[in-house]
């Protein structure tokens, strides 16, 4: 027993040695390539293997025959070892710069195409992490595109929606000046109504900024459901009238919320001035509030007839109008993107879906 742990001490002493000097040798080569470093660990593990060998065999005074017999057969498994790490390291290499090549392509704007060849099963980890990450920069740049011709088509619409009323104001500010307007009572008029248009134009286009900026703060406080839709109704009870348009609440129930009570108005307000003037003389607009399992849901269904399939997702993007009208009416399609805005910023959510004859804009609020 004592002679066995001597050789397994002296074993252990020789290939120690030669685990340090190849740690050593590692440490040296880190930065270098995945070929030089398998070399090096298969060579560390012969030579720890032929030190621990000699080690026993000076210790117990082999002939010099023998020695040479061990050596050669520890000097064939040390060639058999480098070159299987050779190869090995050669074959992952070859695989890590296919993927390295790959992800190029990928940085530079295209779509990531995972390497042809089987890699190992990291490589093969890393490349559906990049075929992921490839998907998500896709729907990423895609949206991006759809903001960049949303924020297009705004200006463009802002810059027609502001030109307009501005050459009116100035045809009528002449004929006033000239003494020329036969009827001053209704150009000041007709320029108040025009002045009060871009105010809020140019109001929703600093609330939008501000929302896109992430400068929107809320002052929340707890308020009543009932008393927030009851304004709303009164708000919007006007233009409903002038339109010839029925407003009506319907099942509003009294339950508290958390809300910050000023942007909540102007999100009702937006949604039912948008329903309004999107339903015909005769029709209804139905503002509705009830508690659900997702929260508190406040529902505006109108009369518009319907919003084509394709559109449905853009419903709330920057600068959606529903149609190409240039109008005043149609408005600068900031309304339904401020409303968006708002309520993500109060944790909440906002939908739109096809209902019989119309539309239903659903606000979902956290409940208390």
């Amino acid at each position: 027993m004592r002679d066995l742990l001597l050789i397994a001490l002296f074993a252990f002493l020789g290939a120690a040695a030669a685990g340090l000097l190849g740690a050593l040798v590692l440490r040296l080569l880190r930065h270098r390539s995945l070929v030089v470093s398998m070399s090096v660990v298969a060579g560390v593990a012969v030579t720890a293997m032929l030190a621990g060998t000699l080690t026993v065999a000076w210790a117990m005074f082999l002939s010099s025959h023998d020695l040479y017999v061990v050596t050669t057969v520890v000097a064939m498994a040390a060639v058999v070892s480098l070159v299987t790490a050779v190869l090995l390291g050669r074959w992952v290499a070859a695989r890590s710069r296919e993927l390295t090549l790959a992800a190029r392509s990928f940085g530079d704007g295209g779509t990531f195409a995972p390497p042809a060849g089987q890699p190992t099963a990291e490589l093969a980890a890393l490349t559906r992490e990049l075929a992921a990450t490839s998907a998500k920069l896709d729907s990423s740049r895609e949206r991006e595109r759809a903001l960049e011709t949303s924020r297009r088509e705004l200006v463009a619409w802002i810059s027609h929606d502001l030109r307009t009323p501005l050459a009116g104001l100035r045809a009528m500010a002449e004929a006033l000046e000239d003494g020329m307007a036969p009827d001053s009572g209704r150009y000041l008029r007709q320029i108040r109504t025009e002045v009060e248009r871009m105010n809020g134009m140019v109001g929703d286009l600093f609330e939008l900024s501000r929302i896109h900026a992430g400068s929107l703060t809320l002052a929340p406080a707890r308020i009543s459901l009932y008393d927030l839709v009851d304004d709303a109704l009164a708000g919007a009870g006007p233009l409903a009238r002038e339109r010839g348009v029925r407003l009506v609440g319907d099942r509003i129930e009294e339950v508290p919320v958390e809300v910050d009570g000023k942007e909540m108005s102007r999100v009702l307000g937006n949604l039912l001035i948008n329903a309004i003037r999107r339903t015909p003389a005769d029709g209804t607009v139905a503002l509705s509030a009830h508690r659900s399992d997702a929260g508190v849901v406040l529902s505006v269904t109108d009369g518009c007839g319907g919003i084509p399939e394709e559109d449905l997702p853009r419903v709330f993007d920057t600068g959606w109008r529903g149609s190409h009208a240039r109008t005043p009416p149609a408005g600068a399609g900031l309304g339904l993107a401020i409303v968006r805005g708002i309520v993500e910023a109060h944790a909440g959510r906002a939908e739109v879906r096809n209902v019989q004859g119309g539309c239903c804009f659903s606000v979902t609020l956290p409940a208390v």
